[in-house]
């Protein structure tokens, strides 16, 4: 009887033992599914963006929203098992098909982000250029306006109010998503000193310019010819001219600053009228500051002005975005009146 008894008991903690291997072995396979098998499926690469100061329940809503994992119960668990909640970093990650939760847990937790290319040009104002950034990084539009409108800002970086926007030297840069409007900024500050050599420098010296100052005619000149760079360096050559010898400017482009309508095509006498330091019909030399973002090759264009006569230009007649160039008066009056006429011939009267 004990031995049947004994043999038994064997029986039943073999039985037992089998059941728990089994067991065992099930609880294993479904861990190791949660934490090996692949849980994102995305048709191509995609990018998930996690902002500053975000949770471990905000990431994996993302996830849940983007559709970037199949189940995201399984990500939660593995995530909070590898200590996640405390290793959240902002950023704009790159997400490739067939990632395990491991992996995706991993690579988010190592704060592994892909940087973008931010390009900016085409741009006049402070707001136009916050609007633009803020496309790019994390630093929201009115972030960026502020910071840009903020004169410790200017002081600290050694411009002023209408200097300011000459920081920015629109060229397309390596920023992370998580960029915040002061790490904007000063990485701009950055670009400036390595953008102004002492080659420039040099060259600017010649012509009596400051940096901010050639931005500024720089601006005037992308401004008259924003159609054809080839003939910035003429138009430029232009106003130094009238600069060295103290007449007005005359610009166009700075009145329309002035006014503030950006749609104007047509500059009236009655607009030639108001009062502003833009205004460079009524007010000699420099306006105050840029009247945009000048590009790199309209800065170049005014640190290597073509040498000429020339004190008056016209907008060719034949809307060809060239110009006609004179060296006196009565001839620039000529390329004026065949430029107006073809302006009413076409009803542009605005």
């Amino acid at each position: 009887m004990k031995k049947k008894k004994s043999s038994g008991v064997k029986k039943a903690i073999t039985i037992l033992l089998i059941v728990f291997v089994v067991i065992g072995t099930i609880i294993g396979m479904v861990i190791y599914d949660r934490v090996f098998l692949p849980n994102v499926t995305v048709e191509k690469d995609t990018y998930l963006y996690i902002k500053t100061g975000s949770s471990l329940t905000d990431v994996l809503e993302s996830l849940h929203q983007n559709k970037i994992v199949d189940d995201t119960a399984s990500f939660g668990w593995v995530a909070l098992k590898k200590n996640y909640a405390n290793h959240i970093y902002p950023g704009r990650y790159l997400i490739k098909d067939g990632l395990s939760n491991n992996a995706l847990v991993d690579q988010l937790r190592s704060g592994d982000q892909q940087p973008l290319k931010l390009t900016f040009n085409n741009v006049r104002t402070k707001k136009e250029l916050a609007k633009k950034v803020s496309e790019y990084i994390e630093a929201s539009e009115e972030e960026l306006f502020s910071l840009l409108n903020d004169p410790a800002i200017w002081k600290m970086y050694g411009f002023n109010r209408y200097t300011f926007i000459s920081m920015f030297i629109p060229n397309s840069y390596e920023f992370y998503w998580n960029t915040s409007a002061e790490g904007f900024v000063k990485r701009m500050a950055k670009e400036y000193k390595n953008f102004w050599t002492s080659e420039r420098i040099a060259k600017a010296k010649v012509l009596n310019l400051s940096q901010s100052e050639v931005a500024t005619l720089a601006s005037i000149v992308q401004a008259e010819q924003s159609m054809k760079p080839d003939e910035r360096q003429r138009v430029a050559g232009l106003y130094i001219n009238r600069l060295n010898i103290g007449m007005r400017l005359q610009s166009d482009p700075t009145l329309i600053f002035a006014i503030g309508d950006f749609t104007i095509k047509r500059v009236l006498n009655k607009d030639k009228l108001v009062d502003s330091r833009y205004n460079t019909y009524q007010y000699a030399g420099l306006p105050p500051g840029p009247i945009n973002v000048p590009e790199i090759s309209s800065i170049d264009a005014v640190l290597n002005y073509e040498k000429h006569k020339y004190l008056y230009m016209c907008a060719k007649a034949d809307f060809s975005f060239y110009h006609n160039f004179a060296t006196n008066l009565r001839q620039h009056n000529i390329y004026a009146a065949q430029y107006q006429r073809e302006l009413s011939r076409r009803r542009i009267n605005r």
